[in-house]
């Protein structure tokens, strides 16, 4: 029951990573190491798979074995937060209880990112 249930999980996160990829209101890395875990725990095949892409898999893989970040997904990751927050709070729009909590999440992710060892 557990096993499908990761499954889907998997691509949930995957998915997100990949919007994330784009957006830069949403961290891809985070939700990449998510998708890995709910892989590895429900599919070994999507696991493996998600492990072998070019692009994405080896920051999974340098997360697995060694719990690290590479300085380049830190820079574009720390770059990708400073746009996101900027664009946020000089937005008109958005409501202040959302850019404080977009901002709260945000910042949480950006200090477990820096504090990462480098890969």
């Amino acid at each position: 029951m557990l096993r499908p249930l990761l499954f889907v999980l998997g691509w949930v996160f995957f998915a997100l990573g990949f919007i994330g990829a784009f957006l830069p209101v949403l961290p891809t890395t985070p939700f990449l190491l998510l998708a890995g875990v709910c892989f590895s725990k429900s599919s070994p095949r999507f696991h493996a798979w998600l492990l072998g892409l070019p692009l994405l898999g080896q920051g999974v893989r340098d997360w697995r074995e060694r719990r690290a970040i590479r300085p380049r997904a830190k820079l574009l990751c720390s770059a990708m937060i400073v746009l996101s927050l900027t664009l946020m709070w000089r937005s008109q729009r958005i409501p202040v209880p959302v850019v404080w909590g977009v901002s709260a999440l945000l910042l949480g992710v950006w200090a477990f990112v820096l504090t990462r060892k480098k890969a």
